[in-house]
């Protein structure tokens, strides 16, 4: 309730006996930095709740103030029942300590009683899929493998309130289903849930309403979808112009003989908004803004879309749609619609082009300038959406 978190940045480090002494002389200056703004929420029993926002909005120093590792600067939080905080994976592991050793060790940071942890031992191995290396010290295995011994240690414990914070970020996507099992257990247990990621996909999948904090501020607090929603498109930046907008489209990737120039793409949302991140199955609307010199009938306007290793994913134009187009002196632009982005995630290219109808001549090509992100919106996997449902006889 109420939630505030400052810290104290002190202006000048003293790294010698001199500035030491003469610090002794004056008070030392300090820049205060906050965190968390007047945060309130409230989550009900069996509730998962999802914290999301970009990189350095608070969501990691708000989930350690509930866990109790931090005070608040001002405000309170209260917490009932017994809470496990899933924060720092690892934390209490000791290098040295072979796998069993260190379960031993972590089972004790997590609280667990020493006999659970002896009858819990063989559980945690068989989880982490560890088998083989039981026996090796922990500083031989891969930071995958130390992820995972931590993760299964942790879930041995019996909360009533859960705290994660990007414990699905790390490990293969086998582990990471292991993982969402564990959160869907606990969900059907009634334990409650805060779960902090960047995998929009994620907490739309788990979470019954989100957090979105932004500037260490409370920005909105609702149902996921409806957050998710408004992160997206409030993220998106206002245009989309090349990635080297300062000064236009490299001109070593665009070629024409500039009859017709293309001066701008914008890719709009489903409200009409230009932007560059988009939900996976949303629509999008590509507008290409151009400049004629002369009226012209011997045109067509197409675009290409790639991944961001410049892979050709798809593209079309307006001979291949059958769509003839005819241009006048001056400016203008045209849209391509795209109902259901296919797309499940990734960072994707796109190059706009005007040609003749045989293709022979180039009015203006703008080779992979303008990007776009599609963010998932479903648990499922792979690179591309396919509408599909299961029927059981």
């Amino acid at each position: 309730e109420h939630l505030w978190k400052t810290f104290q940045i002190p202006h000048e480090r003293r790294t010698t006996l001199f500035e030491n002494l003469m610090g002794l002389m004056r008070p030392n200056q300090y820049e205060t930095f906050t965190v968390l703004k007047d945060v309130s929420f409230e989550v009900n029993e069996g509730e998962c709740v999802g914290i999301i926002g970009d990189n350095g909005s608070g969501k990691s120093t708000l989930l350690k103030i509930i866990a109790n590792i931090l005070r608040p600067s001002r405000g309170t939080v209260r917490v009932e029942g017994k809470m496990t905080p899933f924060l720092e994976l690892g934390v209490g592991f000791q290098p040295d300590l072979t796998v069993r050793e260190n379960i031993g060790v972590y089972g004790t940071v997590m609280g667990l009683p020493r006999k659970e942890i002896r009858d819990r031992t063989d559980d945690v191995i068989e989880f982490a899929g560890l088998h083989r290396f039981e026996d090796t010290k922990l500083k031989n295995l891969s930071s995958g493998m130390q992820v995972r011994l931590a993760f299964s240690t942790a879930i041995q414990t019996n909360p009533d309130v859960l705290l994660v914070d990007e414990v699905l970020a790390v490990g293969d996507m086998e582990f990471q289903q292991k993982c969402f099992d564990v959160f869907n257990r606990y969900r059907k247990d009634g334990v409650t849930i805060l779960f902090v990621s960047h995998d929009l996909g994620a907490v739309r999948r788990f979470c019954d309403r989100t957090l979105l904090l932004g500037g260490g501020s409370q920005r909105v607090f609702g149902e996921t979808g409806d957050v998710l929603d408004r992160y997206v498109y409030c993220r998106s930046s206002n245009g989309n112009s090349p990635d080297n907008s300062n000064n236009g489209p490299d001109s070593s990737n665009r070629w024409g003989n500039k009859k017709v120039t293309i001066t701008d793409v914008d890719l709009l949302d489903k409200f009409g908004i230009r932007c560059k991140r988009f939900n996976s199955m949303d629509p999008m609307t590509i507008r290409i803004n151009y400049h004629a010199v002369e009226d012209l009938s011997d045109i067509t306007f197409g675009i290409a879309i790639h991944a961001d290793d410049g892979r050709h994913i798809f593209g079309t134009n307006t001979k291949i749609k059958g769509v003839p187009q005819r241009v006048l002196a001056g400016d203008g632009h045209i849209n391509l619609k795209i109902e259901h982005i296919p797309m499940l995630s990734g960072k994707y290219l796109l190059s706009p082009a005007a040609q003749s109808l045989d293709y022979g001549i180039t009015y203006d090509w703008i080779d992979k300038q303008y990007s776009f992100e599609v963010v998932p919106t479903s648990g499922d996997a792979g690179t591309v959406a396919i509408p599909c449902s299961w029927d059981s006889k």
